[in-house]
């Protein structure tokens, strides 16, 4: 037999085969559904013909074929049936992988279920990564194979414990949207949160009512004040919160460079307003010396840069740190950081705003024809109303009297 080289086997591509030998029981296969040529690995055993694929022509040279053929020569005069052999080494990493598989923990499901499945379909995904570490931080060391509906059911009810209802029923969205794309990712054959409806978490919720009365408003800010463990950041942001009546997102994903102190104006861009359409908002003297101070406080790009304890994935805090900063506030009744830019409504119509500029004040899309033909942003009247807003809020903060004429020259109270 002539020897082989590396110039024959280029010859031999320029065609397909079965296989041509290569000697010491090596051929290389080329057949028509091939991608690639094939070493293939040929060898009798107690009297039985028997074969192996060993490696790709592109990942393995000529000469390291032959060496690979000579160790395998080598097993099957020691009595190895190498091609079974191999078989039994790639079902028992079949299994492994498998095993592998449902022995992920419900933190690595949770962060695959956030990377894979909202943050590509969500403009606003960094909201929702506080339901994502409430689910870790309860079932996180859980394998996902092992979580039953009791867990769950168990995880709501410590959740509910918290007092906030409607936060529960979003944490329960997520966990059976993360427990569904673990199905479907054959993780696990069924879903463990998928019978456990609303009643098992926060229950159906009327819409909420609740705005903070004058005498709480004051509560809040002495609260506030005298809590050491608040936080000055929190307590100012709060403030904010109060007096602009925007969305907590709105806020605390702020960069630095939207405000311009100078002018007193917040530009909020249509990519991060919850409106189609952004807004230049206009800023109090009060909450321009606000934001000085928490740009004072801020090393960062963003207004409300991520603190040290908190996960690196953010670059600005996240949506739970007010929540759980507010959780330390005793002695008021029930209420929640949206609540705020209801007060925020309320207190503004109390002030006597016209109900068209309170709404564009709070950037709600506008209903209607007006909403559709109006363009005018009514800034001007926007800035009177926050203004008055921001006296009535540092009136409760310094627990005055309140005796400024409204808007409509009716005295507010």
């Amino acid at each position: 037999m002539k020897k082989v080289t590396d110039l024959t086997i280029k010859s031999w591509l320029n065609e397909r085969f079965e296989g041509k030998a290569c000697g010491n029981g090596l051929y290389l296969v080329y057949r028509k559904e091939m991608a690639t040529p094939m070493w293939r690995f040929r060898y009798r055993l107690s009297g039985k013909q028997r074969q192996m694929f060993i490696s790709s022509y592109k990942d393995m040279t000529l000469a390291e074929a032959r060496a690979k053929a000579k160790e395998l020569s080598a097993s099957v005069t020691l009595g190895h049936d190498v091609a079974l052999e191999k078989q039994a080494r790639k079902q028992k990493a079949i299994a492994t992988r498998e095993a592998d598989k449902l022995r992920i923990t419900v933190s690595e499901l949770a962060q695959r279920y956030y990377r894979e499945r909202i943050m590509p379909r969500r403009k606003r995904h960094e909201s929702e990564l506080t339901y994502i570490e409430r689910l870790s931080g309860y079932l996180g060391k859980m394998p996902v194979a092992d979580v039953t509906g009791r867990d769950i059911n168990a995880m709501y009810q410590k959740d509910l414990a918290r007092g906030f209802p409607a936060s529960t029923n979003k944490l329960r969205e997520h966990t059976i949207r993360a427990f569904g794309f673990a199905v479907a990712e054959n993780m696990i054959p069924h879903n463990p949160a998928q019978w456990l409806d609303a009643s098992y978490a926060g229950g159906k919720l009327d819409p909420r009512e609740r705005t903070l009365t004058r005498d709480e408003l004051a509560a809040l800010f002495k609260e506030m004040r005298e809590c050491q463990s608040f936080g000055a950041q929190n307590y100012l942001t709060i403030k904010l919160l109060l007096m602009l009546g925007v969305r907590k997102s709105e806020l605390i994903q702020a960069k630095k460079s939207e405000f311009n102190l100078d002018t007193g104006v917040w530009a909020l861009g249509k990519e991060r307003a919850k409106t189609k359409s952004g807004i230049d908002i206009p800023l109090p003297v009060q909450a321009i010396d606000l934001l000085r101070q928490l740009f004072a406080m801020s090393d960062s790009d963003y207004l409300l840069p991520a603190r040290s304890a908190q996960h690196n994935r953010l670059p600005h805090i996240a949506a739970s740190t007010l929540n759980v900063a507010l959780e330390k506030i005793k002695g008021i009744d029930d209420f929640t950081v949206h609540d705020f830019r209801r007060t925020a409504k309320t207190l503004l119509q109390s002030l006597g705003v016209d109900e068209f500029i309170s709404e564009r004040c709070l950037n709600h899309r506008i209903k209607g024809v007006a909403g559709v033909y109006g363009r005018h942003d009514f800034f001007d009247e926007r800035k009177k109303a926050l203004q008055l807003l921001a006296n009535y809020l540092e009136s409760c903060e310094q627990d005055t009297d309140w005796n400024v004429i409204s808007i409509n020259n009716k005295k507010a109270g």
